[in-house]
């Protein structure tokens, strides 16, 4: 390896969304710092499986009247 040109890897804090923490080695920040997470594997729609719409204007519903009928064949 060429020295000098690869960034400091040390030891860090990772905090989940749920408070639950532990240790790795990165790049991020410097030697002992916290990194918290605000999306995680445990809370994320994509991992988990289960969606929730957060509709506080509507846009939902209007969405789905404007687009009712896409798709349906007109006979």
């Amino acid at each position: 390896m060429k020295a000098d040109i690869h960034p400091e890897y040390h030891e860090i804090t990772v905090v989940m969304t749920d408070g639950t923490e532990f240790k790795t080695r990165s790049c991020y920040g410097k030697s002992g710092d916290t990194l918290r997470l605000d999306v995680d594997p445990k809370s994320h729609p994509a991992w988990t499986g289960v969606q929730r719409i957060n509709d506080s204007r509507g846009q939902v519903a209007k969405f789905n009247k404007r687009f009712a009928g896409i798709g349906q064949k007109k006979g």
